[in-house]
């Protein structure tokens, strides 16, 4: 189902992940399936809400249960299922094989250890390494990550650094034993632009030199242009459209896709023009959704998206659409 760049080291098949709360159950990861090779940066995309985040903490099985439950699917890490691991063989996965960078590095790190503690420690469980040995190590991921005066910055604490560095502190927490994927949830979320460039340029040479995979889950269609190779788009929990990044922006298939790449300021466009929107609001995902969960908001909409789910379908060159009116699409964007 997925264009990728090699054999495939995870693979999600129709995995679901729902929520039991007093107001229904919330269905927020609902039948998503994607692969992502060695070497390879595979962007997830979509509104706030959409899912982006519950799959990837899914992946790692970091799902507060309850209220939370994956419901049902695989996640194959190198053909084994992670779902059927114990708890203590999924604490030996978690920031040894995969590892994450989370949405905010502020509430994500410990504020009373500092950085190099906490780096430490991520060593110390899964290399077992001597206090010398991950003294060295934690100067060799400070650097590697552009933080200066390594020295002294790891006998710091979080509320002493900057967004940015906290940022880079992060990431050399996630490649401290060297993982086979790296998932990066909104790595640049409340950072500058300067500090947003460097943190995209460090990931991109840290891929490059190390091979790992990149799961980059993002709401900046900017980033995903700069750093992916292929990218899923969700929408209500569904993953709607998937392609190669060149395929995506210079032929959207999915209403939903084209209203993303719409609603982005251009510089070939005049500065008083308006930017589009997308009508409507994002159903709410505590019912089942029959049909396209997009149709309410689709001006392309006919009967058949109200009564029927549709499938997702290759179109072309592995361009995967769930949509039963796609093509009419392309030339309202071109």
């Amino acid at each position: 189902m997925s264009q990728t760049t090699g054999k495939p080291i995870l693979e999600v098949e129709d995995l679901r992940t729902y929520f039991y709360t007093r107001d229904g159950v919330v269905r927020s990861v609902d039948g998503v399936s994607f692969s992502v090779s060695e070497g390879e940066t595979l962007a997830i995309v979509g509104e706030s809400g959409c899912g982006k985040s519950v799959t990837s903490l899914s992946i790692l099985r970091l799902i507060a249960s309850p209220p939370g439950k994956i419901i049902s699917g695989s996640i194959r890490f190198h053909g084994k299922d992670l779902l059927d691991f114990s708890d203590e063989e999924m604490r030996d996965i978690r920031g040894d094989k995969i590892s994450m960078i989370f949405q905010e590095p502020m509430t994500s790190l410990n504020p009373v250890l500092t950085v190099g503690r906490q780096i430490g420690e991520v060593l110390e469980l899964h290399r077992h390494c001597s206090m010398e040995e991950t003294r060295i190590r934690i100067l060799e991921l400070l650097k590697m990550v552009n933080i200066p005066e390594p020295e002294s910055r790891m006998n710091e604490y979080p509320h002493q650094l900057s967004g940015g560095m906290r940022q880079r502190i992060m990431i050399a927490m996630a490649l401290a034993c060297d993982p086979e994927i790296l998932i990066a949830d909104e790595p640049t979320t409340a950072l500058d632009v300067t500090i947003q460039a460097q943190i995209l340029n460090l990931m991109r040479e840290l891929r490059d030199k190390t091979r790992a995979a990149i799961i980059l889950i993002t709401h900046d269609l900017g980033v995903v242009a700069e750093m992916a190779q292929r990218v899923v788009v969700m929408y209500a929990g569904r993953k709607v459209e998937e392609a190669s990044v060149n395929d995506l922006f210079e032929k959207p298939m999915h209403p939903y896709t084209l209203g993303l790449l719409n609603s982005m300021p251009r510089l070939d466009d005049s500065a008083s023009k308006r930017l589009v929107e997308i009508p409507g609001m994002v159903p709410s995902m505590r019912n089942e959704i029959i049909g396209c969960a997009f149709a309410p908001r689709c001006s392309a909409a006919i009967e058949r998206c109200s009564l029927e789910s549709p499938p997702l379908k290759d179109y072309e060159n592995a361009h995967w659409v769930a949509c039963w009116n796609p093509v009419l699409l392309r030339p309202a964007y071109e």
